[in-house]
């Protein structure tokens, strides 16, 4: 596939094929999507672990318009290491309505994290799932580093993980001098229900204002699409926990990660085929009363990313 197919995919990346059947309040929040530029202008990490097609802030604009979202945070994915070009670059396409989550490392210097931050950052990522690291202790480790720098900084920790892994730090957790967010579901598992171990430590973190959690992604948390009806009951019960500690996000464009067996790193995977629409439409369902879904999708994200 040629470098200009790749870039007319990314225009047209996967867009929704539903309407939206509920009102979205003005101010909503994409609260995790990800941008995949040209490869020439930004090119992946070579110990990356898949490799997507683009996905360009043209793309993101045209859904969100379908999706009555007004703002969106743009996270860093796992094929740029860190290197967060490519989502300061769709920050700035974007405008003042986006913010980003980015990933740093020990040569990541203080002045680096100033102009993010200029660039519209307000967190980092500890993407621990995708690079494999499910020891409770490496956990400790990676989030204590993180907070120490985070500390004066005022950005949050977000963080993609296991249950066994949140179980494993929760004391920092409750101790962070700045805020957590756990990615999709804080990786529970839709078939295990809500008696699965871990998740009811997860409740309680959200339950005591210290950590929030992105309903987003339900795929990822479901086999059972394309309305992924047993994640209902983990997002309720998130939501009863403490809806102000909730947000939601799309997790768009869905790469397909980490992907088949035998694909290599190397071959240009297409997004997973997630209509957005239609998982947007599983929020009422989620949260019946307007006022709760008004707090995920605009209030939360607000104080959160400071929009």
């Amino acid at each position: 596939m040629t470098r200009r197919h790749l870039l007319a995919l990314g225009t047209a990346a996967i867009q929704a094929q539903t309407r939206v059947d509920f009102t979205i309040p003005p101010g909503a929040c994409d609260c995790h999507t990800h941008i995949f530029g040209d490869p020439a202008k930004f090119p992946f990490a070579a110990t990356r672990g898949y490799t997507p097609q683009p996905a360009l802030p043209a793309a993101m604009k045209s859904l969100h318009k379908t999706l009555h979202m007004e703002r969106v945070v743009i996270v860093t994915p796992s094929v740029y290491g860190t290197d967060n070009a490519a989502t300061l670059y769709g920050i700035r396409e974007i405008g003042r309505a986006a913010r980003g989550i980015a990933v740093i490392d020990g040569k990541t210097t203080e002045r680096d994290l100033d102009a993010m931050h200029e660039g519209g950052i307000r967190g980092i990522r500890l993407n621990l799932a995708t690079a494999g690291i499910n020891d409770p202790a490496q956990g400790r480790e990676r989030f204590q580093a993180a907070a120490a720098r985070m500390k004066s900084r005022g950005w949050h920790i977000q963080i993609y993980t296991t249950l066994g892994v949140i179980a494993g730090i929760r004391e920092l957790v409750l101790d962070s001098p700045v805020p957590v967010v756990f990615d999709h579901f804080g990786g529970a598992k839709a078939a295990l229900g809500t008696e699965q171990p871990g998740f009811a430590g997860l409740i309680e973190l959200v339950r005591s204002g210290k950590a929030y959690v992105k309903i987003s992604g339900a795929y990822r948390a479901s086999e059972k699409g394309p309305d992924y009806p047993d994640a209902a009951p983990l997002a309720k019960a998130l939501i009863s926990a403490n809806p102000d500690r909730i947000v939601w996000g799309t997790d768009w464009p869905h790469p397909d990660s980490p992907g088949p067996a035998g694909r290599k790193a190397t071959d240009v995977s297409a997004p997973l085929p997630i209509d957005d629409a239609r998982l947007l439409n599983q929020l009422p369902l989620w949260a019946p009363h307007p006022l709760v879904r008004k707090k995920i999708l605009v209030d939360n994200p607000a104080r959160l990313y400071g929009f």
